[in-house]
């Protein structure tokens, strides 16, 4: 099913101050949408207005907090005053806090499942209402550890499978109700952006996402293209899209694979304390960016999303491969067919000079017969 073209919309985008968020912001003011941001960080979505203006681009900010079901009332009650609809909502903000279970307090724990899915239900049921006017959809950012946790990040995990879980449901009661209202999940494999700076660590160095990385960019492409033809699952990058593969296949090769890199992919070697800076329970300011500090460790683009949204390429390639394998199947068995026949044309011709031969060399009867005529002679 598709949707009316981005020029058209009205996108509300959660956890748009940096990242992936600001990103997604600027390349769908680019693309002609009105868009409403929300954050936690009104200096980081000053910044980001300011930028979608100068570029011609359509913006308007609402300070909000995805843990305060109000807030985001409050934030669909502005983009509503302001524009008379929405179109589409992005829910993408999110906190994280990297040490091993033991190591993290109830509070820090509840607090990420706050943020990361229980913000997402907020975001969910305030947007909902507004979006069945429209037909629109709801699309919620997640990550490819909802299907595959990583050790030192249980509670980012645990909230991560929640919102898989959630969406699923959602999805399914939307169905049951006849409400006309796409429910989509991105996945993205480890994206290069402040994330890893704001988070708290209790590993006593800056923490790290798995590599390969990929820029932001490859993710917010990802989001604008399901908010015109909307899509159950995207996963971002051909490294989430092997690693789930594996895991569905089989889990527990899954973990004796990853395990001796689990742990030191996600460290630096750059110190930090868990009561530095950070974003776990208020916003920090001088982050207010896109990308992260990883810039070469990251891939520009993932050939396999591409082929993602352009399903008619990945048929043509697919058709292609298929043929060419047939080509070669046949080419094959056509030139054993023809050494067969060949052996067959072989033997046949010999069968019949040993025959002519034999006639050549044999006496017949008429032959002994005269023979002995001329000896009785």
């Amino acid at each position: 099913m598709s949707r009316k073209p981005l020029n058209e919309q009205v996108v509300v985008i959660c956890g748009a101050s940096s990242g992936i968020g600001r990103e997604t912001a600027q390349q769908f003011a680019t693309a002609g949408a009105s868009v409403v941001v929300g954050a936690r960080s009104e200096e980081g979505l000053a910044s980001l207005v300011r930028e979608i203006t100068a570029a011609g681009g359509e913006a308007f900010a609402v300070p909000a907090d995805v843990t305060d079901y109000a807030s985001m009332q409050h934030l669909a009650a502005e983009a509503m005053q302001r524009y008379g609809r929405i179109d589409t909502w992005v829910h993408m903000a999110g906190v994280s806090v990297y040490g091993y279970f033991s190591n993290v307090t109830p509070d820090e724990f509840a607090r990420v499942i706050e943020t990361d899915l229980i913000g997402v239900a907020h975001g969910a049921r305030a947007a909902l209402p507004h979006l069945q006017e429209t037909h629109g959809g709801f699309i919620g950012v997640s990550s490819v550890l909802a299907k595959r946790s990583v050790p030192l990040q249980s509670a980012y995990c645990a909230a991560k499978h929640g919102v898989d879980g959630f969406l699923e449901a959602l999805r399914m009661e939307l169905r049951y109700q006849k409400v006309p209202v796409t429910i989509s999940q991105i996945l993205p494999s480890t994206i290069n952006t402040t994330f890893f700076n704001k988070a708290r660590t209790k590993m006593g160095v800056k923490p790290l996402g798995l590599p390969p990385l990929y820029q932001p960019h490859v993710v917010a492409e990802a989001i604008r293209y399901v908010a015109m033809h909307p899509k159950r699952d995207f996963i971002v990058g051909g490294v989430g899209k092997s690693l789930l593969l594996l895991q569905r296949l089989s889990p527990r090769v899954t973990d004796v694979l990853i395990y001796p890199v689990a742990k030191r992919g996600q460290q630096t070697t750059e110190p930090k304390a868990a009561d530095d800076a950070n974003n776990l329970f208020a916003p920090i300011e001088g982050y207010n960016r896109v990308e992260g500090d990883f810039g070469k460790m990251s891939q520009p683009a993932s050939v396999l999303d591409w082929f993602d949204m352009h399903p008619v390429a990945r048929v043509g390639v697919l058709a292609g491969a298929t043929a060419g394998v047939g080509a070669l199947i046949y080419a094959r068995g056509t030139g054993r067919d023809a050494d067969a026949t060949g052996d067959d044309a072989d033997a046949s011709h010999n069968g019949m000079d040993d025959r002519a031969a034999m006639s050549i060399e044999t006496p017949t009867d008429t032959d002994t017969a005269m023979e002995r005529m001329h000896n009785h002679e």
